[in-house]
């Protein structure tokens, strides 16, 4: 099966327990919560697992960058555990980041240019990110027109916000998956890595949201 192929039907599943959550969610089950939970403890996990594989030297050479990202995934799982409590914000959060990754991996395919930061990720543009940002924006604006038949200009503000963090939480990981000399964080998603590797655009975003709320 090729690599294309595994992406489509782990996305697929994927997008499956994304509605189920929500549906359990309807029926009062915390399945939202839970699942954040799941994520960000696979994800500490993916990291530690990471760690220990690599040499002694590199350890010695990079120890504080992996100990301030595993910091963050520890935040990020606190963050996971409160904002999941609220699952319409993490609806929002979701649509975002989803909308911002695909629509700078579409328009950055499509329409190519200068590399943000080619060292860190070769596939990555300038037109790519902008389009990014305008996607994820668009769709935090269409989330609050379809609540509340209303222009919300605060979800503007978010979504640009939250698109720009998605970003720069991808950055981030592979800045990490650099200094560890690995492509992916694991292979439990076929097609897409580990759970790091699919959920890193969420690494700044959910905490951010997380503040705001405190």
């Amino acid at each position: 099966m090729s690599n294309t192929s595994q992406r489509i039907i782990v996305g697929i599943i994927m997008a499956a327990i994304a509605i189920l959550a929500g549906v359990a969610e309807y029926f009062g089950y915390p399945a939202v919560k839970y699942l954040g939970i799941f994520i960000g403890i696979v994800m500490i996990l993916e990291m530690i697992i990471g760690i220990t594989h690599i040499s002694k030297e590199n350890l010695k050479q990079n120890w504080l960058a992996y100990f301030i990202f595993l910091a963050l995934l520890v935040i990020f799982l606190f963050a996971a555990n409160n904002v999941g409590e609220h699952p319409w914000i993490m609806l929002l959060l979701l649509m975002i980041i989803c909308c911002a990754d695909i629509g700078a991996w579409f328009f950055g395919r499509l329409v190519g240019g200068d590399k943000m930061w080619e060292r860190l990720s070769a596939g990555k543009t300038w037109s790519g990110q902008i389009a990014g940002i305008l996607c994820g924006t668009l769709a935090s604006i269409m989330y609050g027109l379809l609540g509340t038949d209303t222009f919300l200009p605060q979800l503007m503000w978010i979504g640009i916000s939250i698109s720009l963090l998605s970003q720069y939480g991808d950055l981030t990981a592979s800045w990490i998956k650099r200094k560890m000399g690995i492509k992916d964080f694991s292979r439990i998603l076929p097609g897409h890595g580990g759970m790091l590797d699919r959920f890193d655009g969420w690494i700044y975003a959910l905490p951010l949201i997380w503040l705001v709320m405190l």
